[in-house]
């Protein structure tokens, strides 16, 4: 068996190379000098998730670094009374498990696929083989750890607002965040359903909370999706 074809979980529908344009859609690539990226590019690959399928499960041991090219996943877990708790969505261009992958642990969290999606996995063994010759490789890493623990703490504040319309605000503001999304723009192509499902709240109150926030002119409502207006204004949402 290649080595590319042992670097996805069996979850996953399909297994193939990564194309040039997914390869450029990899913003951390371009950091690398030739020699890194070249070897990166070699050991990457690519394969579907479906709607609803787990890509992570907690108690998993990690095998590689995840990173999502199309589609929407939530990261989240479960508490102990049975609810669920919501650590953030993740759009096309974010990559995760870096943590988990630099301590070769098992994950404590849950990635799920809120609709169908395409994921890259660089495998462990290539993972720390650039963290051992590659400065540029270990900015990134740090660059995402610093972001990601910024990240939790905002999102635990978000999960104990009582405040919907807050809580709507700053989970919109953390899906555009420019380290751990580089390729999102000010426009979020998702449904309120799919909101709904990353922050926690009725798809009905989730409607009530971006018309209001609309309203405030701190994003447009369009077909398929939304335009933000204030990203600040958002992070800042009380």
């Amino acid at each position: 068996m290649k080595p590319r074809e042992r670097a996805l979980p069996a979850v996953l529908k399909t297994r193939r190379a990564p194309t040039d344009q997914e390869l450029q859609s990899i913003a951390w690539l371009h950091q690398l000098k030739p020699a890194d990226r070249r070897f990166a590019e070699q050991a990457l690959a690519v394969g579907e998730i479906l709607k609803g399928d787990f890509i992570c499960t907690a108690g998993k041991p990690v095998r590689y670094w995840l990173g999502l090219i199309d589609g929407l996943l939530k990261m989240s877990n479960n508490r102990a009374d049975g609810s669920t708790i919501s650590y953030a969505g993740l759009p096309p261009g974010s990559w995760f498990g870096e943590g988990t992958a630099l301590k070769r642990e098992r994950y404590r969290y849950d990635i799920q696929a809120l609709r169908k999606s395409t994921i890259a996995a660089l495998p462990l063994a290539a993972f720390h083989e650039l963290l051992d010759r590659s400065i540029e490789f270990n900015r990134v890493i740090m660059y995402q750890l610093n972001e990601r623990v910024g990240q939790f703490i905002i999102g635990r504040e978000t999960d104990r607002t009582t405040n919907p319309d807050s809580r709507v605000a700053r989970s919109l503001a953390a899906l555009l965040n420019p380290v751990l999304a580089p390729n999102a723009d000010n426009t979020l192509r998702i449904t309120q359903q799919e909101l709904a499902y990353l922050i926690g709240l009725s798809r009905q109150r989730v409607n009530v909370a971006l018309v209001r926030l609309e309203a405030q002119g701190l994003i447009r409502l369009e077909y398929g999706g939304l335009h933000v207006l204030d990203l600040p204004a958002l992070s800042a949402y009380a």
